[in-house]
C-alpha cells in the first residue's frame, strides 16, 4: 500500500467532539479529551480522525452554524489546545481531517451581521437576499426564507433561520472561504470533510421547485417538492474542482464531500478527469435494506458506476443517522462490521460503532437537536445517535464527572471500552481483529471485488489480486447455510473461535454470521488449525 496516497488505504474514524471525552468537567467533550484518548484510537487500529465542527458557534445547530472559520469555540478549548492535538495526532502516525461547513454561516457571523445591516452594505451580496420568497423549503421544516424587518427582504436558509446561506456565486465569498481552508492547511491538517457539498450553489433564476408526486403527509415540508433548483446544480462541479485545487497547493490532502444523491449523480462529484472531490461520501450502506439481495444490488451498482480511476469509499454510520446496531440489531451489526472491512477503498467508522453502541431514547425534556424541536415526532431528531462514549462501567462511564449534555443510556454503558477490551467476543475485539487483518492484507484495500452474488439470504463475493484471494460470506437469513467454498483458512469471522480454522470444500455459516476465508492458493496463512 506504499504506492497509494495515505487516504486511499485509510480507515477514517469520525469523532463527534461533544460526546467523545470531557476533560474540564462541564459535561461536554472537548479537544483535550480527544487528545487524552488518542492511544485508544491507535490501539483500535484506525488511520485518520475526522472531527465534527469545533469552530466558534452559538451552537444553534451544535457547531454547524459557524461564527468564525478560523477559531476554536471555548466549549472545545483554545487554539493552543488544537495545535497540541494536531501535533499529538501526527506523532502517533495518524491524520487529522476537519469538518468544513461552506453552505451557510451563523447569523452571528460578522459577515452576516454586516450583510443584514443595510441593503447597501458591501457584504449584502455575500448572502442570498430576495424581495419575494419562492417555494424552497428548509431541511429542518418550513420555508427556507426568513423575512428581515430592518431591510425589508428575505434571506435564504436551507437549514435553521440562524444559518443563512452564503452566495457562492460571489467571487469575494469564494476567496474568503478558500482563505479559511488555507489557514488550517498551513497548520498541517490533512484534509476536510465538506458539509452538504451538493447544496452549495442554487439556481440563479430562483425558480420554484416542482411538486413531489410521491409526497405523503408526515414526511416533512421539504419532501413536498423535488429539489431541482436548490440542490445539485450543474455549476457546483466547477466550484468543487476549485476547492480541490486549494488543497492540492499543500500536497497530499483529502477532500471528502457529504452528498446525499442517487449513485449516478453522486459519481459526478469525482469531477471531470477526477479533479473533483477525492471521496464523494458513499452512504449506500446507511440507506439500503439490510438483506443479501439488496446489499448485492447496492454494492454492485456502486462499484459498476465508479468512473475510471475513481477511488471507492464506504460509510456504515455517522452523526446524522440511526446507529447500525439499532437499525439492524447487534448480531447483524457484527456481520456489518466484517462486510465494511471487506470492501475496497476508504472506510469511515463513526465513534462508538466499534463498541456496538445503540441509539438512546431521549426524554422530551432532554431533547437538544433543533431538527426534532422544529418538527417533533417525524423522526428528524439526531440526539439518539450522538450520545456520549462509554469508557467504563461507572454511572457516567468515564466520560465526565458532571451531568452529560445527553443521556448515556444503560445499553451503551454495558458495552463500555474497559469491559470490551477484556472480552475477546466483544464488538471492540472484533473491530480490532478486522482492522488488523485489513492493515496486514492490502488485497482487502485495493484488490478487485468480483463474483458478487446473493442466494438464500447469503451475500458472497471475492476479493483478489496477485498477492491473495479472499472469499467473503455473510449470512443475513434466519437459518444456517452450507456454502460451497474453495479450500482455505478462516482469516476473519464474527466469532473469534472460528478464526484460523481450515475450510475444505464447504463452509457452514450460522444466521447473522460473517466469515472471510483466505483461499489456499494465497500465501500460507499463519497459525492455521484443523477444523
Amino acid at each position: 500500500m506504499q504506492d497509494l496516497s495515505w487516504w486511499k488505504h485509510a480507515v477514517v474514524y469520525q469523532v463527534y467532539p461533544r460526546s467523545f471525552q470531557d476533560s474540564n468537567d462541564d459535561g461536554i467533550g472537548d479537544l483535550n479529551g480527544i487528545r487524552n484518548r488518542l492511544d485508544y484510537l491507535v490501539e483500535l487500529g484506525i488511520d485518520a480522525i475526522w472531527i465534527s465542527p469545533i469552530y466558534p458557534s452559538p451552537m444553534a445547530d451544535f457547531g454547524y452554524d459557524i461564527a468564525d472559520y478560523c477559531g476554536i469555540d471555548p466549549i472545545f478549548g483554545t487554539m493552543d489546545d488544537f495545535d497540541r492535538l494536531l501535533e499529538a495526532v501526527h506523532q502517533r502516525g495518524l491524520r487529522l481531517i476537519l469538518d468544513f461547513v461552506p453552505n451557510h454561516t451563523s447569523d452571528r457571523h460578522p459577515w452576516f451581521v454586516e450583510s443584514r445591516s443595510s441593503r447597501t452594505n458591501p457584504k449584502r451580496d455575500w448572502y442570498i437576499w430576495r424581495d419575494q420568497p419562492n417555494n424552497w423549503q428548509s431541511h429542518f421544516g418550513g420555508s427556507a426564507w426568513e423575512f428581515d424587518e430592518k431591510t425589508g427582504q428575505y434571506y435564504l436558509h436551507e437549514f435553521l433561520r440562524e444559518q443563512p446561506d452564503l452566495d457562492w456565486r460571489n467571487p469575494a465569498v469564494k476567496a474568503a472561504m478558500f482563505d479559511a481552508l488555507r489557514f488550517w492547511l498551513r497548520k498541517g491538517v490533512d484534509g476536510f470533510r465538506v458539509d452538504v457539498m451538493w447544496l452549495m450553489i442554487k439556481d440563479g433564476q430562483f425558480r420554484d421547485n416542482p411538486p413531489n408526486p410521491a409526497y405523503t403527509i408526515g414526511q416533512g415540508s421539504r419532501a413536498q417538492f423535488l429539489p431541482i433548483y436548490d440542490a445539485d446544480r450543474p455549476e457546483i462541479h466547477e466550484l468543487v474542482a476549485e476547492m480541490r485545487g486549494v488543497l492540492e497547493e499543500f500536497g497530499d490532502r483529502v477532500l471528502i464531500g457529504e452528498i446525499y444523491l442517487p449513485i449516478p449523480r453522486l459519481m459526478d462529484y469525482y469531477g471531470p478527469s477526477l479533479g473533483g472531490a477525492n471521496l464523494p461520501f458513499n452512504f449506500q450502506l446507511l440507506q439500503c435494506a439490510w438483506t443479501a439481495d439488496e446489499l448485492a444490488r447496492t454494492i454492485g451498482e456502486y462499484m459498476s458506476a465508479l468512473p475510471a480511476g475513481a477511488w471507492p469509499n464506504w460509510v456504515l454510520g455517522n452523526h446524522d443517522k440511526s446507529r447500525i446496531a439499532t437499525r439492524i440489531g447487534l448480531s447483524r451489526a457484527r456481520a456489518a462490521a466484517l462486510l465494511l472491512m471487506s470492501l475496497p477503498g476508504t472506510l469511515t467508522i463513526y465513534n462508538g460503532e466499534e463498541l456496538g453502541m445503540q441509539d438512546v431514547a431521549i426524554p422530551a425534556d432532554d431533547v437538544q437537536d433543533p431538527a426534532e424541536k422544529r418538527q417533533p415526532g417525524i423522526g428528524m431528531g439526531r440526539d439518539p445517535e450522538r450520545t456520549p462514549m462509554p469508557w467504563d462501567g461507572s454511572p457516567l462511564c468515564g466520560f465526565t464527572p458532571a451531568r452529560p449534555w445527553l443521556p448515556i443510556g444503560d445499553a451503551n454503558r454495558a458495552v463500555n471500552v474497559t469491559d470490551s477490551r477484556m472480552n475477546p467476543d466483544s464488538m471492540l475485539s472484533l473491530y480490532q481483529r478486522l482492522l488488523r487483518l485489513r492493515r496486514d492484507e492490502s488485497t482487502l484495500v485495493s484488490g478487485k471485488l468480483t463474483e458478487l452474488s446473493a442466494m438464500d439470504g447469503v451475500l458472497r463475493f471475492l476479493r483478489s489480486d496477485t498477492r491473495a484471494r479472499f472469499r467473503v460470506c455473510i449470512n443475513l437469513s434466519d437459518e444456517p447455510s452450507e456454502i460451497a467454498c474453495e479450500d482455505g483458512v478462516i482469516a476473519a469471522a464474527t466469532s473469534a473461535r472460528r478464526e484460523g480454522v481450515r475450510v475444505t470444500g464447504s463452509l457452514i455459516v450460522a444466521p447473522a454470521e460473517a466469515v472471510t476465508v483466505k483461499l489456499a492458493d494465497s500465501s500460507d496463512p499463519v497459525g492455521a488449525a484443523s477444523a
